[in-house]
């Protein structure tokens, strides 16, 4: 088995904003190894996205209470300072979101953008090294004439494509670790699937681990080594990808199992 890359321990996460706290993650432990993919899934609300937002250091500390550690090559980053998640962010730890439009500026360019990794992590690169490399991860999640691109606005571009710019710029920094929170649900089905393989293939050539998380158990038998079950905060069951989906042992992930359309289970 490879090394431990990140390792959450008893992670409590809760609101302390509203008038009654709100817990939405709930003594939550996982391991994440070193060129591993592990998926969490779960219905709307279980915790699984506030769970990826606390490991990529993305929550505002002053609207909620955590508690616990998260560890990342043995750094503990929940209670660390700003500027160290900074030079972590985008750098060792890539993020892609569920809609690349909220991520992407409409005003910039995509080669500007995916460039911005490289310009804070990478500051003596000059500025056509940034650009042989940017055009480099544009081929690499599979777009078509990558100079051409380099040059689009992000409404120019289908949601298939802005997607893999989002992938591009994650990885741009060839990070240890990508965070994927939804990144397919705003694609059609085909797209999904493209993308997912794009995962895999990046994962497997480059040794990243990745951390997958999404509601749909069908992209996540197809892509992840191991899975997290979580319900209401809590992780209801863990284990490997053929265990959860042929072997369940607890009643809330055979039901989710059993909403998974037929045809997909004789894939």
């Amino acid at each position: 088995m490879e090394q431990i890359l990140l390792k959450v321990e008893n992670l409590n996460i809760e609101f302390h904003d509203h008038d009654v706290p709100e817990r939405v993650v709930n003594q939550l432990n996982m391991v994440l190894h070193q060129g591993e993919i592990l998926g969490i899934v779960g219905e709307s609300g279980s915790g699984k996205s506030m769970t990826a937002m606390a490991i990529a250091g993305l929550l505002r500390r002053h609207d909620m209470k955590m508690e616990g550690k998260i560890l990342f090559e043995g750094n503990e980053l929940l209670h660390t300072d700003r500027e160290t998640l900074r030079q972590l962010q985008g750098n060792q730890i890539g993020i892609v979101f569920q809609e690349p439009m909220t991520s992407l500026n409409p005003v910039k360019r995509i080669g500007w953008q995916v460039e911005e990794s490289l310009r804070i992590h990478r500051p003596e690169l000059s500025k056509e090294e940034r650009y042989m490399r940017v055009i480099k991860a544009l081929e690499e999640v599979e777009l078509d004439n990558p100079q051409l691109v380099y040059k689009k606005y992000p409404h120019e571009l289908s949601g298939g494509m802005r997607q893999r710019v989002m992938i591009a710029s994650a990885m741009i920094c060839e990070p240890k670790l990508l965070i994927a929170d939804e990144p397919t649900t705003a694609l059609d089905v085909t797209i999904q699937l493209q993308i997912v393989k794009l995962l895999q293939r990046l994962n497997q050539e480059k040794k990243m681990a990745v951390l997958f998380i999404s509601h749909d158990l069908s992209l996540v038998k197809r892509l992840c080594d191991r899975v997290i079950v979580m319900h209401n905060g809590s992780m209801v069951e863990t284990g490997r990808t053929e265990e959860i989906f042929y072997s369940p042992k607890e009643d809330y992930t055979i039901k989710l199992i059993s909403a998974i359309p037929k045809l997909e289970k004789l894939v």
